[in-house]
């Protein structure tokens, strides 16, 4: 295995490849990646899917099927995406077999469309996970407002999620109590907690991006903010999985949430190419990387021990530094949500868009 992204793993952080395809999958590149990259989870999304459907001919014989059998455009969508993360999860098994459960996921998003809609969010949740039927799923539920009851119901009936899309330390402090409050739930209707995971997908690059385009160049808090949010979710998710709430759970079986690091790839090229990785490294976390930063990372990334304990108040001081600024902290991730949820509608369009000239082409 590769030396570097060996001491990513060896320093608590389980690896995570943002991306999957059939080609990945049936050339044996995923398994590679496993074996030599200490790649431990799969995670995707429609543009991931659309780009693979557009650029590879393992989908035409499936498409052909489909067309053959009348499918429309959603229910191929459907069936393409979860036959391609049922692949990947068998893929991903022994790693789940290994870690007891808690690595070798892959995560599959419902339709951002539903993001605002709590009922059908669970309905969707319910439907991926009945048809993927492998034990380590991940259904990927967006952290709005309406999304937060549907994650604790979707916990609550022994369904594992990755909560994607949060910004703000509010709404993570929001998906933690959901995440508590479902595993209560499940409890009490008799359910293994031991067989319940959940990730909380915390985005990074993002919060730089929307506050670097805000402060002049050279301004001295370029490039901080996101850092800084991610350390204070991480003393978050540490006071959270502390308490005596989760402590009879824990004594029940459960499992912690672990953070997950999202949004892991550089978009500043003034930046260095491994800087959300090699400065969010932790214990008990996930970072789910592009390939290109994978790659950057088994290259040239270097791992300096635990780059987020104990930070919380330097990062205090960054977020007030913002405030100093003019910069709301609160206005800056709600816009991000907004954006994130208008990113998610157009790339599931895209994909709906690429099924249909496939159907079209068979």
């Amino acid at each position: 295995m590769n030396e570097r992204l060996q001491a990513l793993s060896d320093a608590g952080v389980s690896i995570w490849l943002d991306d999957l395809s059939r080609e990945r999958i049936e050339s044996g590149n995923l398994a590679e990646l496993v074996r030599e990259s200490g790649v431990k989870g799969v995670t995707t999304n429609p543009t991931i899917f659309a780009a693979a459907l557009s650029q590879g001919e393992r989908y035409a014989e499936q498409v052909a099927e489909l067309k053959a059998a009348g499918a429309d455009v959603d229910t191929a969508v459907f069936e393409i995406t979860t036959t391609d993360v049922k692949q990947a999860c068998d893929v991903l098994r022994p790693v789940f077999d290994e870690t007891d459960g808690v690595d070798g996921r892959v995560s599959i998003e419902v339709d951002p469309g539903m993001a605002r809609s709590t009922d059908d969010t669970i309905e969707m949740a319910e439907r991926l996970w009945a048809a993927v039927d492998r034990p380590n799923l991940l259904i990927k539920i967006p952290a709005t407002e309406e999304g937060l009851p549907a994650i604790a119901a979707s916990i609550a009936r022994g369904i594992s999620v990755n909560v994607t899309l949060i910004f703000s330390l509010e709404r993570y402090r929001g998906v933690m109590d959901a995440y508590l409050f479902g595993l209560e739930q499940a409890h009490a209707e008799g359910r293994d907690l031991s067989a319940i995971h959940s990730v909380a997908s915390f985005f990074i690059s993002r919060v730089d991006s929307e506050v670097d385009g805000r402060l002049e160049e050279g301004h001295p808090l370029r490039g901080k903010t996101a850092l800084a949010n991610a350390r204070l979710a991480y003393e978050a998710y540490e006071e959270t999985f502390a308490s005596e709430r989760f402590a009879t759970l824990e004594a029940q079986g459960a499992h912690r949430q672990r953070p997950l690091w999202a949004s892991t790839g550089v978009k500043d090229p003034a930046y260095e190419d491994t800087l959300y990785v090699s400065e969010l490294v932790v214990a008990d976390t996930v970072n789910t990387m592009p390939e290109k930063t994978l790659e950057a990372f088994g290259d040239h990334g270097e791992v300096h021990g635990d780059m987020v304990s104990g930070r919380a108040d330097e990062s205090r001081e960054v977020i007030a530094g913002l405030e100093k600024e003019g910069i709301s902290y609160d206005e800056v991730v709600e816009v991000l949500e907004n954006e994130g949820l208008d990113k998610f509608d157009a790339s599931w369009a895209e994909l709906l868009d690429t099924v249909r000239s496939e159907l079209d082409k068979a």
